[in-house]
């Protein structure tokens, strides 16, 4: 019989980050077998599992090795990268960021440290109903799709949460050395959709002031 390991290496899986779902539609036979085959690699040390219903090849048969922003985006679906990841990501800032930093739904910050496979933080935000995906793209990682904020929705996502105040913009975005030339170079119309996105009356006037500064 075929082991897990095996089926995901021929299948070329091996860097996935894997559901319960995505298992029983890859494995034939019944949910015990499944179980099995499961329970079989986790005993081996071929299979980690990252929470329950979710699994990921130990680090020897990883090929490639999953992205950081899949692996938060598997750990918390319906979250977004956000805040200083994605600001890196977008080559906004000059710094490496040591953790991933995501938004999600909610009221409740969630911070999970997968050792070797990194550090995850996930923040909640003080946002207007349905608009908790605007300026957010999605991005596809060795085969793997992530949720990622554009530069501006993430900078502003980082006001939100320091509850920036509006005569500290310019300020913020310099302590931040972020190239101003990167904010001028923004669509109106972008300036224009985050101002639905925020609760506060404080963002969103941070929001305009940094608009008045750099893209008037």
């Amino acid at each position: 019989m075929q082991t897990l390991t095996e089926t995901l290496i021929q299948a070329g899986l091996a860097g996935r980050v894997l559901s319960q779902t995505q298992l029983a539609r890859l494995l034939e036979g019944t949910s015990q077998r499944r179980y099995n085959l499961v329970n079989r690699a986790l005993r081996h040390g071929e299979l980690v599992q990252l929470r329950r219903g979710l699994y990921l090849l130990s680090p020897n048969l990883r090929n490639p090795a999953p992205h950081p922003f899949a692996l938060a985006q598997a750990l918390r679906p319906g979250s977004y990268i956000s805040f200083e990841s994605a600001l890196s990501f977008h080559g906004w800032i000059p710094e490496a960021v040591p953790l991933t930093l995501s938004v999600l739904p909610g009221r409740r910050r969630v911070e999970v440290d997968h050792g070797a496979l990194g550090l995850f933080r996930f923040c909640p935000l003080a946002l207007r109903q349905g608009h908790f995906l605007e300026a957010v793209d999605r991005h596809t990682f060795a085969g793997q799709a992530a949720l990622v904020a554009q530069p501006l929705r993430a900078l502003m996502d980082i006001a939100c949460q320091r509850k920036l105040e509006p005569g500290d913009s310019v300020a913020f975005v310099q302590s931040m050395r972020i190239d101003a030339a990167m904010l001028m170079h923004i669509p109106p119309a972008t300036w224009q959709a985050l101002q639905q996105v925020y609760a506060h009356n404080r963002t969103r006037a941070s929001l305009q002031a940094l608009q008045l500064a750099f893209a008037p």
